[in-house]
């Protein structure tokens, strides 16, 4: 198994979080893919976005509902100004590749916002560190994994 997939899973045992992550036979780089192989809603894919703060070059996380598009402006309103981050900014900071970024585990903390849109599903699931990699959660667990708050953050 990939090494960033099984420290998602020492960490994920480690904060007690019941699920194991699971791999996959195909990668889910979108969450389209992602919902297919696991027979979901696109919607219950919780995906990472990830955008670089411009006043300090932070990477701000947002953890939104795969059927939704992530509002910018309603991002920057909550954190400052963002811009897009390309695959070596998301790697250096998170650790992990586009495709994989897991909501927990980051190489250095993110500013984390949580898409409120996902509290429509009891159940999501997230990339576990690889595109092959994903971990089943509520929304309620997502929140206490990343101690971030809830927000609107998608577009209507």
């Amino acid at each position: 198994m990939h090494e960033a997939f099984m420290q998602v899973t020492r960490l994920l045992a480690d904060l007690g979080h019941p699920h194991r992550p699971r791999w996959l036979d195909v990668p889910a780089r979108t969450c389209q893919e992602a919902a297919e192989a696991l027979g979901l809603t696109t919607g219950q894919i919780a995906k990472s976005v990830i955008f670089r703060r411009k006043a300090d070059d932070a990477a701000v996380l947002v953890v939104a509902s795969g059927d939704k598009r992530v509002d910018e402006k309603k991002v920057a309103a909550l954190v400052g100004p963002v811009g897009r981050a390309d695959a070596d900014f998301v790697k250096s900071k998170t650790g992990y590749s586009i495709g994989g970024v897991a909501p927990v585990g980051h190489a250095t903390p993110p500013v984390t916002l949580i898409d409120r849109e996902l509290f429509r599903f009891d159940e999501v699931w997230a990339a576990a560190g690889h595109p092959n990699g994903v971990f089943r959660l509520s929304p309620g667990d997502l929140e206490r994994l990343t101690g971030a708050p809830v927000a609107d953050v998608v577009q209507a």
